[in-house]
């Protein structure tokens, strides 16, 4: 088995690093490009509108029914029925922002944070706490406190926040002078 090296914030990955965390390691492999991220909301049309006002983000394309044989067959899922909303980033059109709604959604509580499968979304934003304001008027909520990952030469603001349907951002910031 693997063994993991403890790291912390003052570290970084070099080429020494485990063969595990090196990139392009098979041609094949290295081509790999992040296209879409997904979350599944309660309610699409009302997420989607928390990402608009909250984060600037902008509606790619309208919104659209996914249903049918085909959907079910993709998904795994008998009778999917989605309203999907595809929302792009302020600053590029990939990778795109995919939220969508079940009609027969799965009932769940909020995931702790270090509850194994996805953990975070993680945004560069030029002002951590103008957006975090915007987060938390917008129905989100804060789940720790801003720190410094960086130094104080160089520092690097983060803050890990929720949105109205619980999952998990973290905001990133890196401050001029």
């Amino acid at each position: 088995m693997t063994q993991f090296h403890k790291m912390d914030a003052s570290q970084s990955l070099g080429a020494s690093s485990p063969r595990w965390i090196q990139w392009g390691v098979d041609d094949k492999v290295a081509q790999v490009k992040l296209a879409h991220i997904s979350i599944t909301a309660g309610d699409a049309e009302r997420l989607a509108q928390f990402y608009v006002d909250a984060l600037g983000l902008r509606e790619r394309r309208s919104p659209k029914r996914l249903s049918g044989g085909i959907i079910s067959r993709g998904n795994g899922l008998p009778g999917s029925d989605i309203c999907s909303i595809w929302l792009d980033f302020p600053d590029r059109s990939k990778p795109f922002l995919e939220i969508m709604e079940y009609s027969d959604a799965a009932q769940g509580g909020v995931r702790p944070i270090n509850a194994p499968g996805y953990g975070h979304i993680a945004l560069q934003v030029p002002d951590l706490e103008a957006v975090l304001d915007r987060i938390l008027d917008g129905g989100g909520s804060q789940q720790g406190e801003i720190v410094n990952l960086g130094t104080s030469e160089r520092p690097c603001l983060c803050v890990y926040v929720r949105d109205p349907d619980g999952n998990v951002l973290e905001l990133e910031s890196q401050p001029k002078g």
